[in-house]
Formats: structure tokens, C-alpha cells, sequence
């Protein structure tokens, strides 16, 4: 049993050195030219990705607070716009009812932007 665990692992580490010996060592790469570099693009200076309700619906409250009136209900498939923000609350503005008021950043936030460098 022992001698398989022995064996295995040095599959293993064999498997695992076998990439970084093949590599290419730094100083032997082509570098790219001023005229063939392209130019670098960073994600990060895009604009942020929009608002959008991560629940099947959410409920637009008066005040900043889960124990305020409820005054609507804002679905996935209403368009809103957000106004301002308070804490872990954004104050909305439902665009398809009309209905203006606090929602739950729990469920209403925007989407993180993937940066692949």
C-alpha cells in the first residue's frame, strides 16, 4: 500500500515538473516591437456594469429600512434607475410602474466586470 502512495506521488510530481521543464526561459522569447506590440486595453477603465435585481423580485420599501412600508415590487423584467445610495440601500426609481423608493443591495447590485489579463 505504501509503495503505490510512493508511486503515485511521484506520477505526481513528475506530471507537475514536466511543464516548467519544457518551458521557454525568459530571455530566449520574442519580444514584441513598437510596431507589432498592440495597445493595452484594461478592463478596469471600462464603465461600471449596470444595476440589475438578482431575485425574482424584490420589494421597494419608503425608508432605508427592512421594517418601512412596503410600496411595490420591482421584478427582473422592470427597468429601474438607481439615484442614490444609503448603506447597503440603493433609492430607486421603477421606470416600468413608477414606484420610487428603497431597495436591498442584497438583491439589486451590479455585476463584476471579468478582467483576463
Amino acid at each position: 500500500m505504501r509503495s503505490i502512495r510512493i508511486a503515485i506521488s511521484g506520477a505526481m510530481l513528475g506530471a507537475l515538473a514536466l511543464p516548467m521543464l519544457s518551458a521557454i526561459p525568459a530571455n530566449a522569447a520574442n519580444v514584441p516591437t513598437e510596431a507589432t506590440a498592440t495597445p493595452v486595453v484594461s478592463c478596469h477603465n471600462l464603465p461600471p456594469l449596470p444595476y440589475a435585481v438578482h431575485a425574482k423580485a424584490v420589494t421597494i420599501r419608503s425608508k432605508a429600512s427592512s421594517k418601512s412600508t412596503a410600496l411595490g415590487v420591482l421584478y427582473k423584467s422592470h427597468k429601474f434607475s438607481v439615484a442614490k445610495k444609503s448603506g447597503n440601500w440603493l433609492y430607486i426609481t421603477d421606470k416600468t410602474t413608477g414606484a420610487k423608493g428603497w431597495v436591498s443591495g442584497t438583491y439589486v447590485y451590479r455585476d463584476v466586470r471579468m478582467c483576463l489579463d
